[in-house]
């Protein structure tokens, strides 16, 4: 039978977008069709002046279990040339994007929340990286970016089992942020998104590219090479705009630059 659902559903909550993978029968397995749908959403979140933050989360009680296997047998890629899985493994969007997690975050769909910057998770969320029980490696950026994430040793324990931890135990290892009441991931994931949408754009989105690029330049080069982006974010309008509001204590019109 053909699937007529629409793999991803867009929708805007302010200046929050929620990108929901809509494949519940198949618990969200990615598919090109769904790659497609993330990677055009991320695009229209770093594109668009109204959004400031992004939420990636799963429809029918699940978040994802992975790759379709059915669609790869018929030659599908759900990856893109220099973005990774779905166009955010390898290059996420500049701004924030919190995964909201019901159910099971397995495999190529773990992978998806490791690309998001925040995690929030229902209390019967699971995570895992099963590739080595089927003689596999995670290809899609858990071996890489998982002992980064997590202590070393975890995340070694979690890629070389195959077994799956639950969202509790997430949040202990620092994976997880928040733990919400089953069914209350995306409420929570959006209240989360505007605390940081209220927050200066300009400011948020070079934090985010200041945090992760520090991982690559080490302390001593990270300080020379966050000076311009400092310098960038002190000298714009918002920062003058902040110290403004402040001063005059009402809320900030931010114009993000």
């Amino acid at each position: 039978m053909t699937e007529v659902l629409t793999p991803v559903i867009v929708e805007r909550v302010g200046g929050i977008q929620v990108i929901s993978i809509n494949r519940p029968a198949a618990r969200n397995a990615l598919n090109l069709a769904v790659a497609e749908g993330i990677r055009d959403a991320v695009d229209d979140l770093d594109a668009s002046e109204e959004l400031h933050a992004g939420v990636l989360t799963g429809a029918g009680g699940h978040f994802s279990a992975g790759m379709d296997l059915k669609a790869f047998l018929r030659g599908e890629q759900p990856s893109f040339e220099g973005r990774g899985l779905c166009g955010i493994t390898v290059t996420p969007p500049r701004k924030p994007l919190i995964a909201a997690v019901e159910g099971w975050a397995l495999a190529g769909g773990f992978e998806l929340v490791l690309a998001c910057d925040l995690v929030v998770a229902a209390e019967t969320a699971r995570f895992g990286v099963p590739e080595v029980k089927r003689g596999l490696i995670a290809a899609a950026g858990a071996a890489l970016l998982l002992p980064q994430r997590i202590p070393r040793a975890i995340a070694l324990e979690m890629l070389m089992t195959g077994e799956p931890i639950d969202a509790r135990r997430a949040a202990e290892i620092g994976l997880v942020n928040r733990v919400a009441e089953p069914g209350g991931a995306l409420s929570a994931a959006i209240s989360l998104a505007q605390m940081i949408a209220a927050n200066g754009p300009l400011a948020v989105r070079r934090t985010k590219e200041v945090a992760h690029a520090g991982t690559d330049w080490g302390t001593e080069r990270g300080w020379e090479h966050q000076r311009p982006i400092i310098d960038e974010v002190f000298a714009s309008a918002d920062a003058a705009e902040g110290a403004a509001a402040f001063a005059e204590k009402r809320a900030p019109a931010w114009r993000g630059v």
